[in-house]
């Protein structure tokens, strides 16, 4: 039964291009089309504050739902929204306002759309019968190879079919997306329901089970830190690669160079994923987790603010993504682990929105830094907090419950079809 996990990949590595296919193209098109960057930042802000209060709301919905059909839904329903964008656009009836509202519902989808299908990984760990840090690691591989080809495709099927039937490719993929989905998971297992039939609706109101999913994390010490240090990385990460970054490569290297960094990072990362994928059951997690922050962290920024050469800024960068691709998988798997099946969607919902909560701010932090202490003082801060918010694990004792492992044999779930 690993059709379920192949084909769940697929779908991911699909929707993982189309969405680098849509951060550069809907852009673009907005640019081409008004010449205004201030209304190009409007997009973006309607697209992630929907994405972000879905990801916050949508979490009971997927475990009222089903995961699997709200990613299919979801998926669906953004084939149209999308879609109408380029067709709007050829008969003339796009007006700037209507731009916003389907920028806005596409954000809307895409949050519980994208959570619902991480949501996935327990059934599918069950179904295919491998380690969960098997799933989160090919799942980590399979995001960071495609987002990296997906940026590279985006810029050469702008160049040559234009911004606006670029996004009409992404809004063909949503639907690409769905078709997969649908035909390799059908079968999917789930988890068992409770011993009464009676039992198996969940009673509770909505805004009920959405408390209850904070209450949860709230309560579980390990996840609630992941999910505060995830967000402050993210946040620190946005100002870091939209301002920083880009304020170094003007004065100190180019366009080309900062380009070719991130490629390489990204690159070095799905290797990193790859090996933790293929190896992450069988190392110790509490160490590997460390160690991983302490590398992917700090000498990145420590690098750039002594003005390090050239080749070492690229060599840390290379290790940084090796070690970083150890992450996802180790944090995917206590995750999953750690959430009981009846709360998954909407706990995971919650830890993503935390993750994403932040990253609007990142852009502002890192100017005001710039502005403030100058660009290799604002460098050295940030590696600094980078270090302090990941190293917290090394003090508190409770983090090192993530060496827990269930016992594969209590995971394996009985054959039932996932609607």
């Amino acid at each position: 039964m690993r059709l379920p996990l192949y084909g769940w990949l697929t779908s991911n590595a699909i929707s993982f291009v189309g969405t680098r296919l849509s951060m550069l193209a809907l852009p673009w098109f907005v640019l081409e089309t008004t010449g205004s960057p201030t209304k190009t930042g409007l997009i973006a802000l309607f697209e992630l504050a929907p994405l972000v209060a879905m990801k916050i709301f949508g979490g009971p919905l997927i475990d009222r739902l089903g995961k699997r059909r709200v990613s299919i839904t979801c998926d669906l329903a953004s084939t149209l929204v999308v879609g109408l964008i380029p067709l709007l656009y050829a008969t003339g009836w796009l007006h700037f306002a209507a731009l916003l509202v389907l920028v806005a519902l596409a954000g809307a989808l895409r949050g519980p759309g994208d959570d619902a299908k991480s949501a996935m990984i327990p059934e599918l760990v069950a179904s295919a019968g491998v380690p969960t840090e098997r799933v989160t690691g090919l799942h980590s591989v399979v995001e960071r190879t495609a987002s990296m080809f997906g940026a590279a495709a985006a810029g050469v099927l702008i160049g040559v079919v234009g911004a606006a039937n670029a996004i009409a490719i992404d809004a063909v993929s949503f639907a690409l997306c769905a078709v997969v989905l649908a035909t390799t998971t059908a079968r999917l297992p789930r988890p068992a329901g409770p011993a009464n039939p009676a039992e198996v609706k969940d009673p509770t109101p909505y805004l009920g089970q959405l408390a209850e999913g904070w209450r949860y994390l709230r309560g579980d010490r390990v996840l609630l830190g992941i999910a505060i240090m995830v967000a402050f990385t993210n946040l620190i990460d946005a100002a870091a690669s939209s301002v920083l970054m880009p304020s170094w490569a003007q004065t100190h290297a180019s366009a080309q160079t900062l380009g070719l960094l991130f490629a390489v990072m990204g690159g070095c990362s799905a290797i990193g994923s790859a090996i933790a994928a293929m190896i992450g059951n069988r190392i110790r997690r509490y160490p590997t987790y460390l160690i991983a922050f302490l590398i992917t962290g700090l000498p990145r920024f420590a690098v750039i603010a002594i003005g390090a050469p050239l080749w070492v800024i690229f060599a840390v960068f290379a290790i940084a993504g090796v070690s970083s691709g150890f992450l996802n998988p180790i944090i995917g798997a206590i995750k999953f682990e750690r959430i009981p099946a009846p709360l998954v969607g909407r706990v995971t919902s919650l830890i993503a929105a935390g993750a994403w909560g932040l990253m609007p701010l990142g852009g502002l932090l890192g100017g005001t830094l710039i502005a403030t202490i100058g660009l290799t003082s604002a460098f050295a801060v940030l590696g600094i907090v980078y270090f302090v918010v990941t190293m917290f694990p090394a003090i508190d004792p409770t983090w090192k419950q993530i060496e827990r492992r269930p016992d594969p044999a209590a995971s394996r779930l009985p054959a039932a079809a996932e609607s």
